[in-house]
């Protein structure tokens, strides 16, 4: 292993930033791995059960708090921010505010960001492998137990909102983290200090009311997880607060007043696939299995599988206006093979026909 020079690191940092940058993040900053502070609200978060079913917020122990632990030799962290907003607000409440279309996370609409993002990553580690030589790292996005909100304070890319989302003061929130642990012993940034003030728009915003208190989301109440990360029924208690939402919310983004200084994204590979940003319920509804994989290839949406897709779905075509036509695409799934798809297409015709 090369062995690394400490000493005329600032420079390389600054090149750092600039070759992120040339690879079409929107940001590069650096971090030291001291996340005391970010342990023991993960610690409370999960002692509170607030993580629901998603058993691996803590089943890796001290490794997604302690990089050294993923990563042995890992001193510094190099923390990366790309745009990802496809459309405007406008457009995304127009969706929101027409109850047979459906309304997908704005993140998902386009190729699935793990990849693109890693690629760029993996092309950031070369360069820094020409500069110096090899050097030990490791390249994350969303892939491992990482604390990749807590990072991105630390290395100034932004503060963590009420809603738990990282907030820059130049362009909002509307983007994806990434990461590269190295032994390369970079200065770190200064952290970015807090803006939201006495604002509570996310909180009040929220259909679920999912988030709880300032910073603290209980996830199994946010309509992400009970659409993205939940296997089975969704609580009938949240049900109707869904709205046309199938995949994700974004409310409490769209109401984020620093989000006015969003930018589009400007990369292609986000743009939205398959007219996802203005479909009709009925129509996805439709879709066999074959036909959801395959127009899901390559993007995030597919790890949720077809019988959640058409849970999701008909949790939303319950909560459209009753037609004929809802209810005919209803009817067509009710002896589905799934016990999943038939409770959920059951409720959704009782919520049409008004009967409880």
């Amino acid at each position: 292993m090369h062995k690394i020079n400490p000493t005329n690191n600032t420079d390389l940092a600054l090149k750092i930033k600039q070759w992120g940058e040339e690879l079409g993040f929107q940001q590069v900053g650096i971090s030291d791995t001291d996340l005391q502070s970010a342990e023991q609200h993960l610690h409370e978060w999960v002692d509170k059960g607030f993580h629901g079913d998603m058993d691996y917020m803590h089943k890796h122990g001290l490794k997604r708090t302690r990089p050294a632990l993923l990563l042995e030799g890992t001193v510094s962290i190099i923390s990366v921010r790309m745009d990802y907003l496809p459309e405007s607000a406008e457009q995304m409440n127009q969706v929101l505010d027409n109850p047979v279309s459906a309304f997908i996370s704005r993140y998902a609409l386009g190729r699935d960001y793990h990849k693109i993002m890693r690629n760029r990553l993996q092309k950031l580690a070369d360069k820094i492998a020409i500069e110096i030589g090899p050097f030990g790292y490791r390249a994350f996005v969303d892939s491992a137990p990482v604390l990749e909100k807590a990072i991105a304070e630390k290395a100034g890319l932004g503060w963590m909102g009420k809603h738990s989302n990282i907030i820059n003061r130049k362009a909002g929130s509307w983007f994806f983290l990434g990461e590269i642990y190295t032994n390369i012993p970079l200065p770190s940034e200064q952290p970015a200090s807090a803006h939201c003030g006495k604002c509570i728009a996310c909180i009040d915003i929220c259909p679920t009311q999912a988030i709880v208190a300032p910073y603290q989301v209980d996830a199994r109440r946010c309509i992400s997880y009970l659409t993205i990360e939940l296997h089975g029924s969704i609580p009938e208690q949240f049900r109707s607060s869904i709205g046309n939402r199938i995949y994700g919310c974004d409310d409490c983004q769209l109401i984020c007043p620093w989000n006015r200084f969003a930018k589009l994204t400007t990369e292609k590979d986000y743009n939205p696939r398959h007219n996802l940003n203005n479909s009709q319920l009925t129509e996805l509804f439709k879709w066999t299995e074959d036909e959801f994989l395959k127009k899901m290839e390559g993007s995030a949406i597919r790890r949720i599988g077809h019988i959640r897709w058409l849970r999701n779905i008909a949790v939303a075509l319950g909560n459209s206006k009753p037609s004929a036509e809802a209810s005919k695409a209803l009817l067509a799934r009710q002896t589905h093979s799934s016990d999943i798809v038939k409770e959920h297409v059951n409720w959704a015709l009782q919520e049409l026909d008004g009967s409880k």
